[in-house]
């Protein structure tokens, strides 16, 4: 049994455009990190994210484990992985099974962690000083991925997919990333961002911020869950099944 997805006629179009400039944001960012692009910059006197350890630098393979534990990257995948189905294979989302609620979770995780994403590391992660390849990878994960994924989620949808459970769901993949982040941490001492340091700040005080980044996850899938509700499909919409 499949649910009828509203959206309108320009839907697809959106979700095609979407799924392009997020696919080449995450695919130039994998490039650049696991050809050895930013080794050089880094600080050979301590382990890094960046890829490198006391002795010397990581290989590539070890650099593209590195480059998975941010979660930019989760965030921008989610929504190139999201938009790609919903733009060829739209009836996954609209199933009224498991499989349904698990895409619905996805999309909603789609707008949820790019926004995160988009918030956090322009108001408190940016530095500047970027050029170069560096510079465009950075401003389209940062940038352009998250806008254009709000907006395209605002004008297209599609529209009635959310409710509580979808909501909790949508929790999975947040916390299976911070799972990964510590663990990795845990092994190669060196983690995605400062405020994860297990070693710095003790792990009361990560496990402590990872609720409260929880919490806020759960209010503001709560507040696009009442925005969905305001915006009905466009006069006109077609019916997708």
């Amino acid at each position: 049994m499949t649910t009828t997805l509203r959206m309108p006629r320009s839907a697809p179009v959106l979700f095609a455009t979407n799924a392009v400039v997020a696919w080449f944001g995450v695919v130039l960012s994998a490039v650049l990190s696991v050809s050895g692009y930013y080794l050089g910059t880094e600080d050979l006197g301590a382990p890094t994210i960046l890829g490198n350890v006391v002795s010397g630098h990581d290989q590539w393979w070890e650099r593209l484990l590195d480059w998975a534990t941010f979660f930019t990257i989760w965030s921008n995948i989610t929504v190139a992985v999201v938009m790609t189905v919903l733009w060829r294979r739209p009836q996954l989302v609209g199933r009224a099974d498991g499989v349904g609620t698990v895409w619905r979770a996805l999309r909603l995780d789609s707008v949820l962690m790019i926004v995160i994403t988009g918030i956090v590391y322009n108001l408190l992660l940016a530095t500047g000083g970027k050029s170069g390849w560096d510079l465009v990878s950075d401003t389209t994960l940062h940038v352009v991925v998250p806008v254009l994924t709000l907006v395209v989620w605002l004008v297209a949808g599609p529209r009635g997919l959310m409710n509580g459970r979808v909501i909790g769901a949508s929790l999975v993949l947040p916390v299976v990333w911070a799972t990964y982040a510590l663990l990795r941490g845990a092994v190669v001492g060196a983690y995605p961002y400062t405020f994860l340091d297990v070693a710095k700040n003790g792990l009361g005080a990560v496990l402590a911020f990872i609720a409260v980044i929880v919490v806020v996850a759960v209010l503001l899938a709560l507040a696009l869950l009442g925005v969905d509700r305001l915006l009905p499909p466009r006069a006109g919409a077609p019916e997708r099944t």
